[in-house]
């Protein structure tokens, strides 16, 4: 009886040869995954540059979920959602994985600037032409009857606050009492502007909307026209922090009714490996790309400066 099982083993594997057909390769064959957690607006970058570059060289195949970063971070702490890398803009997110247990330190990877993108091919793109060229005030052709105006929820992304914490510096910095509610509305809850982020520049694309908040980053990544702001507002400058951007605060409700007050942090995108990585030597790796001359080319490529500050511990 053994004879004949090895016999049709032989003859079987015999027929498969000569047919072209493929064994089908056990699971533990397959690459592993490595799942990274970013910041939405880092969506071009990641899905085109970062993310293949990670899978070839660490035999990986890489998932990648962006959203805003609050909303990812509290996924994370409540455990509805595993991740191996988690890559935040601005520090809070981070606190919230510390909070948790989740996260010992994590290192900045990259920084960026807030900017009004606008609409190409919209009503109003002279105008916000003029603006960026500096001939127009900004903040006049986004008070202009009908200019339709995107931003992202301070509630779950730090881009939706920044944009808040942009206007009111620069009611400050123009002398311009009232501007920021004049041009946002409701700060938090404000249905007509307030959209997801990684749907936010496409609706722009589109023509949804006018213009919109944007990181330089994505905005260039997007390939979409901008208007720069000054440094008193972009809050790009870590020199401006102390003094001048935390001179401004509002706050919001969270669950539960809870209302907390806001405050200014730098745009600086920070990663860190989760204590419950499936694949933490994969997250390392990513990291030591993102840190290296490899991964920092293909950041300034996609519109974002060099990493400033030092870790989060």
């Amino acid at each position: 009886m053994q004879h004949r099982r090895h016999f049709v083993r032989r003859v079987l594997a015999l027929a498969l040869a000569l047919s072209g057909a493929v064994p089908v390769l056990p699971a533990h064959a397959a690459e592993p995954v490595l799942a990274v957690a970013y910041a939405g607006s880092m969506g071009a970058l990641m899905d085109k540059a970062l993310g293949p570059a990670i899978a070839r060289e660490a035999h990986v195949q890489f998932q990648g979920r962006g959203a805003g970063a609050y909303a990812l971070a509290h996924l994370l702490a409540a455990r509805k959602l595993r991740a191996d890398v988690f890559v935040s803009i601005t520090p809070g997110p981070i606190a919230v994985l510390r909070e948790a247990g989740l996260v010992d330190a994590a290192v900045p990877v990259a920084s960026t600037e807030m900017v009004i993108a606008y609409s190409p091919d919209g009503p109003h793109a002279a105008a916000f032409r003029e603006a960026a060229a500096g001939r127009l005030p900004w903040y006049q052709v986004l008070e202009r009857p009908g200019v339709r105006f995107g931003r992202t929820d301070p509630t779950t992304d730090p881009q939706g606050r920044n944009i808040v914490f942009a206007m009111l510096l620069a009611q400050r910095y123009y002398r311009q009492p009232g501007l920021a509610h004049r041009l946002l509305g409701d700060f938090q809850h404000n249905a007509a502007q307030i959209f997801a982020e990684p749907s936010l520049l496409s609706r722009l694309q589109s023509g949804q909307i006018d213009a919109s908040s944007g990181y330089r980053s994505a905005v260039i990544s997007h390939k979409l026209p901008y208007i720069a702001l000054p440094r008193q507002i972009n809050l790009s400058d870590p020199s401006q922090q102390s003094g001048w951007y935390d001179k401004v605060h509002f706050s919001i409700t969270g669950a539960g009714g809870k209302v907390a007050q806001l405050s200014t942090q730098p745009l600086v995108f920070y990663a860190a490996v989760l204590k419950n990585a499936g694949n933490p030597h994969a997250g390392k790796a990513f990291i030591r790309l993102m840190q290296g001359a490899q991964g920092q080319q293909m950041f300034k490529a996609y519109g974002y400066s060099r990493p400033k500050g030092g870790a989060l511990r």
